[in-house]
């Protein structure tokens, strides 16, 4: 079921973003679960081995976000499980209305509005948000938590199912309807004229 949210006019233009919300300005849900994942991880609250986490530790994050993975997986489970489990999550929503309530994504698809683009280019101007929030995985260095971010990304089902038509259209195209020998040398069709 498919959630509304609605803008208010946003008083609060000034108001302080914290770094899943410029997560989420820079690459959706998505990105916020990936954020928190290489925060926590870089903190030490979270381990990550073969695609794997796991958190280590007793001390509990401030952030809901950032409880709501640690929470998802006490003992070793699949980043991909983790990942697709959360970006639905209360918390990932609650983020999203609050960025909607302030103007800065818009409507039920949730995409960044033109003030959120700018408030995201600001901050990333000013140097204090990490490459990892702005540009996903690929922005991190070689490593176990890289590898195991970029191979939760799977191709998605329409566009297998797009990739697969073109491949039939273009064996079915008109490859096989031109006039080439069984030798594989290729005629142009001009009939049998040889010429002077």
């Amino acid at each position: 079921m498919a959630t509304t949210y609605h803008r208010t006019p946003a008083e609060n233009i000034g108001e302080a973003l914290d770094l899943y919300d410029y997560a989420y300005l820079a690459g959706g849900e998505r990105r916020v679960v990936e954020t928190a994942i290489v925060s926590l991880t870089e903190r030490g609250m979270l381990t990550m081995r073969a695609a794997r986490l796991r958190s280590v530790g007793d001390e509990r994050p401030r952030h809901p976000v950032e409880r709501a993975v640690v929470a998802a997986c006490p003992r070793s489970k699949r980043v991909q499980e983790v990942t697709e489990a959360l970006r639905h999550s209360p918390e990932v929503d609650e983020l999203a209305r609050r960025l909607v309530s302030l103007g800065l994504v818009r409507g039920r698809r949730r995409r960044t509005t033109r003030s959120g683009r700018r408030r995201l280019a600001t901050a990333a101007s000013a140097g204090g948000l990490p490459a990892y929030a702005r540009e996903g995985p690929a922005a991190l260095d070689p490593g176990p938590v890289r590898y195991g971010l970029l191979s939760t990304r799977t191709v998605p089902d329409g566009l297998g199912r797009t990739l697969l038509r073109m491949a039939r259209a273009l064996d079915d195209g008109p490859a096989h309807t031109t006039d080439s020998g069984p030798d594989g040398s290729v005629g142009f069709g001009c009939g049998a004229g040889g010429g002077d």
